[in-house]
């Protein structure tokens, strides 16, 4: 059985996706690869059309226990 929502649940994730900051974006698609299990890394970077680096960068992301940009969204200096 291949990991995969409905057609319908599709949309409303990719809807959501579009509108969250790009480091949300990427946390967002780690815990949904997370809950699909095997293949849902695959399936998840195909949906929302990211390379699946950007979901580890994600898993890494979600496993520091404070965010180090607190409030800001790119780190300080970035452009």
């Amino acid at each position: 059985m291949q990991a995969g929502y409905r057609a319908e649940v599709e949309t409303r994730m990719k809807r959501l996706y579009m509108r969250l900051s790009e480091k949300d974006r990427r946390r967002y698609a780690a815990v949904e690869a997370d809950k699909l299990g095997h293949g849902g890394f695959e399936y998840i970077a195909k949906l929302f059309e990211i390379d699946p680096k950007i979901i580890r960068q994600g898993l890494k992301d979600l496993e520091e226990e404070l965010d180090p940009a607190g409030e800001r969204i790119r780190k300080k200096g970035a452009c």
